[in-house]
């Protein structure tokens, strides 16, 4: 069995024969999630952002693939996020999986690397390998999912109930300027969300890295859709952000959801959640599924989630290994 590192970025070809991996894996470990969409898989790969630099994997044939995110902020410097490893249902109990590991490993070792850290869904073979290698889980979680053709839409014209004191505004794309840097300081308000022992640092919020974030989406050929309740000073309160990763598609994600710690207690999170919904529902009529994962320790936002709709649809944990 060869393996080899891919050209960065990948060859159309490349990206193909990835996206064919995924899928094959997806319909046996996920049976009932959607396959993966190529306009996602080929953003992913052709455009790192730009606080890490990717490495990727490929064995010959088409049977398995691996790629790593090596963080080049200083704050992160120690640590990488090993974003896939996949083998075809065909192609396992080969060594082929343990393989392209060996090629991670010790990719993070030549980097200097004292930990890396991966998203796994719990019951399934991921988890298995994932533990059979020294992996921990860090912070444990759950996919939940809510179908949007099964929720009541707001009348036409009518938004969403907001608490007085504050307005709900909402961008499509990049923030404007003037938004930027009240929205970075509200993203500073998930400092206090549950990490558990996850060794990557948060990094300091500011306008630019916010516009960095959003422009690496759209980048990747996904679109974003943010919404915020404002203050009449300026402040805002609450936001939430929406993310089609394929904007063609009908399955969205939920990014992060956060209501600054002064303005807890109103129904923010709820308002510009609602909000999304018919924002989201009008510019997206394929649009079916929206999933985001929360925290199992994040009972605050589990409850506004199981409010408006979203339903468990499998557990999932961040898992660690100490190198």
């Amino acid at each position: 069995m060869t393996i080899r590192a891919l050209s960065l970025p990948p060859t159309d070809a490349e990206i193909d024969a990835w996206t064919a991996v995924l899928a094959a894996a997806r319909a046996v470990d996920l049976p009932t999630a959607p396959p993966p969409a190529r306009t996602e898989v080929a953003g992913r790969l052709s455009v790192t952002p730009a606080r890490g630099r990717a490495a990727l994997w490929a064995a010959d044939g088409g049977a398995g693939v691996a790629a790593l995110l090596l963080f080049t902020d200083e704050a992160n410097a120690h640590t990488a996020f090993l974003d896939v490893l996949a083998v075809r249902p065909d192609a396992r109990r080969r060594g082929l999986g343990r393989a392209l590991w060996e090629q991670v490993r010790a990719e993070l070792l030549a980097q200097g690397r004292t930990s890396v850290l991966t998203l796994v869904d719990l019951g399934g073979p991921g988890e298995r390998f994932a533990q059979a290698l020294g992996f921990e889980n860090v912070l444990p979680m759950a996919w939940y999912e809510q179908d949007v053709t099964r929720q009541p839409q707001a009348a036409a014209g009518s938004p969403a109930p907001v608490a007085p004191g504050y307005e709900l505004h909402a961008w499509h794309g990049l923030v404007p300027d003037d938004w930027a840097g009240p929205l970075a300081t509200a993203h500073g308000a998930m400092e206090d969300a549950p990490m558990g022992d996850i060794d990557e640092k948060i990094e300091t919020w500011t306008p630019q890295r916010l516009h960095a974030a959003h422009q690496l989406i759209l980048d990747r050929g996904g679109e974003i859709t943010t919404v915020a309740a404002v203050t009449g000073a300026g402040e805002v309160a609450a936001y939430t952000e929406l993310v089609l990763p394929d904007p063609a598609g009908p399955r969205a994600l939920q990014y992060d959801t956060v209501v600054a710690p002064a303005h807890r207690g109103h129904g923010l999170g709820r308002a510009v959640k609602l909000h999304m919904l018919d924002l989201a529902r009008d510019r997206y009529p394929g649009l079916r599924l929206i999933a985001t994962t929360v925290a199992d320790e994040n009972t605050a936002m589990r409850a506004v989630n199981e409010r408006l709709g979203y339903r468990p649809a499998r557990p999932a944990a961040y898992y660690q290994l100490s190198l």
